[in-house]
């Protein structure tokens, strides 16, 4: 069976006629399928990519005990009988993805800009998201991000920053390494917090947050780093407040499932700029090992595609004379 025909098969499963069936321009690691108004079909493009989706089907149910909002995983199936690749079925959320968002969002001025709002409560969703415990998802690797200093000694042996940038970029991350602990407990990690990512309401508020296939447990500066630095500004004051709660699914009855799903929980009070530092390491590492990419990517359409552009995006950020505690980072 050709994969169309297997696509309509499993519209017919959820009682969608084949007139129902659109497929989504974009989407690197799988084809998506709108069923009706309701459901959205995933389909891995390549072998490679279907670990991730197993992954996704893995995390979302915790995710959404704790009050996440992302989209219900309705149907996961791997037997091949309809499609010649495992798949899924998951709920539709109705909005726009951020990257494709023109309009002002949600208490915060223009798109991007900062404030309560969206970013606020993508700070909440995001404390939550670490809550997770370990023993409540299977399959999800460990990523440390990778290793700056590593990264800044390749760039000068191939002459892409003199020694004399190599050794400010090395101090600057002796800096930040102070200000944050490096071995704490790893967090579940969305992996891909970034405009694409995120679907605004038709107010520009928060949405759902969508498309877990680099979720990891890792570092949890690490999650900040695909969000421009004025927008993790934006976040990090509700994502503090909501981490140091006691409650891990604002509105979310507790029982037997939520209790396992947060079972290694305890609220966490972060030090002043301890999590300014730990996402700025990130962006700085991060933009490091962008320029030494082999190639540009244009036809990638998030903002990080660019080799320089999380560097160009933290001078940006320093250059506005950001506040209290950023200043002191710079």
């Amino acid at each position: 069976m050709d994969e169309l025909s297997g696509v309509y098969a499993v519209a017919g499963r959820h009682g969608v006629a084949a007139g129902g069936v659109r497929e989504l321009v974009g989407g690197v690691a799988n084809r998506v399928y709108l069923l009706g108004d309701d459901l959205v079909l995933r389909v891995p493009r390549t072998a490679e990519f279907e670990s991730d989706l197993r992954k996704e089907v893995q995390v979302i149910p915790g995710a959404r005990l704790l009050g996440v909002r992302t989209p219900a995983v309705v149907e996961y199936d791997e037997s091949q009988a309809l499609i010649d690749a495992p798949y899924a079925v998951m709920e539709r959320v109705h909005g726009t993805e951020l990257a494709d968002d023109a309009r002002p969002v949600n208490g915060s001025g223009p798109a991007g800009s900062g404030g309560d709002g969206l970013w606020g409560e993508l700070g909440v969703q995001l404390a939550r998201v670490h809550r997770m415990a370990p023993s409540a998802v299977d399959g999800v690797p460990d990523d440390d991000g990778g290793d700056p200093w590593r990264i800044v000694d390749e760039l000068a042996q191939r002459g892409i920053l003199d020694r004399a940038a190599a050794d400010e970029f090395g101090g600057w991350f002796r800096r930040l390494a102070g200000r944050f602990d490096r071995e704490a407990p790893y967090v579940l990690l969305h992996g891909d917090v970034a405009p694409q990512n995120l679907l605004v309401d038709e107010t520009g508020g928060f949405a759902a947050l969508i498309d877990w296939g680099d979720a990891s447990w890792g570092p949890r500066g690490m999650e900040f780093a695909k969000l421009r630095l004025e927008q993790v500004a934006a976040i990090l004051p509700s994502y503090r407040a909501a981490a140091a709660a006691d409650d891990p699914g604002r509105g979310r009855r507790p029982g037997p499932a939520t209790e396992s799903a947060t079972a290694d929980h305890e609220p966490i009070r972060f030090a002043e700029g301890e999590l300014e530092a730990a996402a700025l390491w990130f962006h700085l590492c991060w933009g490091l090992a962008g320029l030494g990419q082999a190639a540009p990517r244009p036809e990638y359409r998030h903002w990080t595609a660019p080799p320089a552009a999380r560097l160009l995006g933290a001078l940006r950020f320093f250059a506005g004379a950001p506040s209290s505690p950023w200043a002191g980072l710079g």
